[in-house]
C-alpha cells in the first residue's frame, strides 16, 4: 500500500486507471474508491468493507457538468446542485450512463452523485473524473476524519491512500432523493434535512 500527498493526487488516479481502490479525504469524511466502470474493482470495494451488495454506493464527480453525464438531475436536482455543489449533498436520481458497474447501482435504476469539496479529492477527480466515494470504513463502524485513523483502523486490503490531513466536517453527506415525484431526505449529514426541504420552498 502507498501512501500520496495531495500534490502526487496524478499518481494515485493512475492507480484507479489500473483497477486499483484508493482511499481519500473528502470534505465530510475519508472515502474508499475505484473506477465506477471497473467491475472487478467495484467488488473489491465490498469485500475490503465487508459491505452488503444489496446497498448501492454513490459516485463522487469532478464537476456538476461531469456528474451532469451520469444521473438526470431533473429540475430539482439541478436546482440544489447548483446551491450545494461542490459539497456535503448527495443527489439520488435516474442513472443515464449505462456503462456504470450494476454493482455500483445494486440493480437499481437510479444513481447517487456528488461534486466533493475538498482540495485533494478534486485534484485525484481532476485526472480520473469519477470515482466511487463511500466511507472508508468496515461497514457499521464509525466513520474516519484523517489519513491517521485509517492507518490506525481495521480498514485493508487497498492500494493507496492519499494523505489530506484531517477533515473538517467528520460528518457523512446528506443524501436526497429526487428521482420520484417528491423530493425525499433519505440520510441526515453534514447539512440539516430542514435546510434542504427550506431551500426546495424557495
Amino acid at each position: 500500500m502507498q501512501v500520496f500527498s495531495c500534490s502526487d493526487a496524478e499518481k494515485c488516479a493512475s492507480i484507479v486507471k489500473r483497477g486499483g481502490v484508493v482511499v481519500f479525504p473528502t470534505d465530510t469524511i475519508y472515502g474508499i474508491g475505484c473506477d465506477p466502470y471497473n467491475d472487478a474493482a467495484v467488488e473489491r470495494i465490498f469485500r475490503i468493507k465487508g459491505r452488503d451488495e444489496k446497498k448501492p454506493l454513490p459516485v463522487l464527480a469532478y464537476s456538476a457538468q461531469d456528474a451532469e453525464k451520469l444521473i438526470a438531475l431533473g429540475r430539482t436536482g439541478m436546482a440544489l446542485a447548483k446551491k450545494y455543489w461542490p459539497g456535503a449533498l448527495t443527489i439520488v436520481a435516474p442513472i443515464t450512463d449505462n456503462r456504470i458497474s450494476p454493482m455500483v447501482t445494486a440493480g437499481s435504476m437510479n444513481l447517487a452523485a456528488r461534486v466533493p469539496a475538498n482540495r485533494c479529492v478534486l485534484l485525484l477527480l481532476k485526472h480520473c473524473k469519477y470515482l466511487v466515494g463511500t466511507s472508508a470504513n468496515l461497514s457499521g463502524q464509525k466513520s474516519l476524519k484523517s489519513a491517521k485513523e485509517v492507518l490506525g483502523s481495521e480498514l485493508a486490503g487497498f492500494d493507496a491512500l492519499l494523505d489530506g490531513g484531517t477533515v473538517e466536517k467528520g460528518v457523512e453527506s446528506t443524501i436526497v432523493d429526487v428521482a420520484g415525484a417528491t423530493p425525499k431526505v433519505v440520510r441526515e449529514g453534514a447539512i440539516k434535512a430542514e435546510e434542504i426541504y427550506r431551500s426546495l420552498e424557495t
